[in-house]
């Protein structure tokens, strides 16, 4: 196969027959109270099977390729770039902004294509926390696994902090109301059915890219002179006093754990997989478009934040308030009019942030639940009768009641915190990505197979991409918290940068030693064990046995993890689903088509 990026033909071409029928039906007959109590027949380490629309109870996949584009699009538009923006340039400057979120941008870019190889070929619940349990180890993949839901939780909590900072654009009045009103909202959209999530993403989503265009319009004519004061800006505010590097290489280095939150939610793209229609087409669709929505909506809106809103704006990031570039670009091509429909759409983002986090992290512990052995409570694997998992919802949700803190530490602090946190996690799950990555590439090509199999691959990532992604986001992980240590130490601060690793090592550590598990790939004895560790425990000495129980791991075996086990199927309606496409661009109004399926 050819190395450019795209989905292999093998994979459209495979008749239909009986045996698959059976196989589908099979797994579609699965009582339900086996996937909530674990006790279906399924390997150790296996990944979890979402159920289908066929089966009562369980997911739906009921998310189509319009929402599933658009929910790409809000991961990667929300608080972050909103908001997150004014707080790096008021510490950062304009060049350390630009920089780090153009670094940043690039390693998420080849993330996402990882990611995309494993999701097309498993689109399972719980993504690449599912993936890492499976290519690199459980206990690994356990402690990732609740470090990203309470990611995702906190996110949630984030982005209601957030609502508060907008809204004091206008009023400081009890601010913790809007929160309040927002969490109760999205806790009902939620509710309801996986599609009214994702239409209401969409919408959102629509407005949002909407916004970033006019404002890069808007921003190109207030730098050359569309502004109040008639002036020309041009690079000005790159040569104030202090810019365009602020506060040295600890700035520096501070902006990346902001451009990481900002960012982050454009791995949860792998979480939809599980609801979404045809997935072996409509996840390399998505994938494939994000370095172009990066490259518009994040380097070049940054640019011309940086040009136009110098970095000592009153109010641009303290403890008490943070505001929006956007929104004061806004006023300065116009009025207070103008910055304050700026903020309502920024309001508007937040929501769908929040909407967007609270989707994921429900989707996340329902994985935990659903997943052989089960790492969550079977609870949180009951769904209604429209597929929502309601009890992960309101478990997920209820970590929200951070955003209150807001009332006695200054809601600009508490966001500020609460960004490390979350910036951290979201390096966390690159970091795991890549990993995964690593040994599902190295599996597939130690087992022999064919490069043509799979149903996406990135071409021109191998065999790079894994280490980089791995080597360079440990690398963030690492000098980001450089100015809570130097030149002086800041206790809050540097919690909040690194709480999450000692919290992955112990949950990790912990998991591993206690319940012991086995990956999918240890069902035969590897020759990596001898036969002294293989005898029963009874008839070894103490001595050995303290040795065993120091030395155990589990990490996945390359050479015997099955790669077959919960491949996606295509089904008859995929099938006529990729007809009806290349029908259409093969007719009369093809190049209108293709037009409309690239924008849409």
């Amino acid at each position: 196969m050819s190395h450019d990026q795209g989905a292999a033909s093998p994979a459209s071409s495979h008749p239909y027959d009986a045996n698959k029928s059976a196989k589908k039906a099979s797994v579609s007959e699965l009582d339900l109270n086996d996937v909530e109590h674990g006790t279906s027949e399924q390997p150790v380490g296996a990944l979890p099977v979402p159920p289908v629309d066929k089966r009562r109870g369980g997911l739906h996949r009921a998310l189509s390729a319009r929402q599933v584009s658009m929910i790409a699009i809000a991961g990667t538009i929300g608080t972050g770039l909103f908001l997150g923006t004014g707080r790096s340039l008021a510490q950062g400057g304009p060049a350390s902004m630009l920089i780090c979120y153009s670094i940043v941008g690039f390693i998420v870019y080849i993330t996402l294509l990882l990611l995309g190889e494993m999701a097309t070929q498993y689109p399972v619940a719980g993504s690449f926390n599912a993936y890492a349990t499976r290519f690199f180890s459980p206990s690994y993949g356990f402690a990732l696994s609740w470090n990203y839901w309470f990611n995702d939780a906190v996110s949630v909590a984030s982005d209601l902090t957030a609502a508060q900072l907008v809204l004091q654009y206008w009023t400081t009045w009890h601010t913790w109301v809007i929160s309040l009103l927002f969490w109760v909202f999205l806790v009902t959209v939620n509710s309801i059915h996986v599609r009214a999530y994702g239409e209401l993403e969409y919408w959102l989503a629509s407005l949002k890219v909407i916004t970033v265009v006019v404002f890069i319009i808007l921003g190109i004519v207030v730098n050359v002179g569309g502004n109040q004061a008639h002036e020309y800006i041009g690079g000005k505010n790159w040569h104030i006093p202090g810019a365009p590097f602020v506060g040295g290489f600890g700035g520096f280095a501070r902006v990346f754990v902001t451009a990481s939150f900002a960012y982050g939610g454009t791995e949860s793209l792998g979480i939809t997989a599980g609801e979404t229609k045809n997935p072996s087409r409509n996840m390399p669709r998505v994938v494939k478009f994000v370095f172009w929505r990066i490259l518009l909506f994040y380097v070049l809106s940054i640019l011309l934040m940086g040009l136009n809103v110098p970095y000592t704006y009153p109010g641009l990031s303290n403890k008490e308030t943070t505001t929006s570039p956007f929104t004061i670009v806004f006023q300065m091509a116009g009025s207070t009019v103008a910055g304050s429909f700026m903020n309502t759409v920024i309001l508007t983002s937040v929501l769908s942030a929040g909407n967007h986090a609270l989707f994921a992290g429900t989707r996340v512990l329902y994985g935990l639940a659903t997943t052989t052995p089960p790492q969550a409570p079977a609870i949180f694997a009951r769904t209604t009768r429209s597929g929502v998992p309601l009890l992960a919802l309101l478990a997920t949700s209820s970590i929200s009641i951070l955003c209150f803190g807001s009332s006695f530490i200054g809601s600009g602090q508490l966001w500020g915190w609460l960004q490390n946190i979350v910036g951290v996690s979201n390096q966390i799950a690159w970091l795991s990505i890549g990993l995964a990555s690593w040994k599902f590439r190295r599996a597939w090509v130690r087992q022999g197979r064919p490069l043509s199999e799979m149903k996406f691959r990135a071409g021109w990532t191998w065999p790079w991409g894994p280490y980089f992604v791995v080597i360079t986001v440990t690398a963030l992980i690492i000098v980001q918290g450089w100015s809570s240590v130097i030149p002086k130490f800041s206790a809050v601060d540097f919690v909040s940068f690194y709480i999450e690793i000692p919290v992955m090592i112990v949950m990790y550590l912990a998991w591993m030693l206690l319940r012991r598990p086995k990956p999918a790939s240890a069902s035969a004895l590897s020759p990596a064990v001898s036969e002294a560790d293989a005898q029963p425990a009874e008839h070894q000495s103490i001595g050995r046995r303290v040795w065993r129980f120091l030395t155990y791991h589990d990490n996945v075996d390359v050479r015997t993890v099955d790669l077959k086990r919960d491949e996606h199927e295509e089904e008859e309606e995929d099938r006529v689903d990729d007809e009806r496409r290349e029908a259409k661009l093969k007719g009369r109004w093809g190049p209108l088509w293709r037009v409309y399926f690239a924008v849409v």
